[in-house]
């Protein structure tokens, strides 16, 4: 089943924009095509910088249970 798809209009700083331009002939692709790339490229970043709720709940408990032996280690 085929992806829909939605326009949308936005303002970029024109150095950027001729960049990705410029990509978009070099590799021969669309620059639709780079833009969807890059957008999905920064939703996936910033996914991974924010962790979990329940991976920082464990790491907040073992740091609290186990402080001094993680201070104590890191000497």
């Amino acid at each position: 089943m085929p992806q829909t798809r939605e326009k949308f209009a936005t303002q970029v700083n024109s150095d950027i924009l001729t960049a990705v331009r410029s990509l978009s002939v070099a590799e021969g692709r669309q620059l639709q095509a780079l833009v969807e790339e890059a957008l999905a490229d920064l939703i996936e970043k910033r996914k991974k910088s924010n962790p979990r709720a329940h991976v920082m709940g464990a790491y907040l408990g073992s740091h609290e249970k186990f402080g001094p032996l993680y201070k104590k280690l890191a000497e």
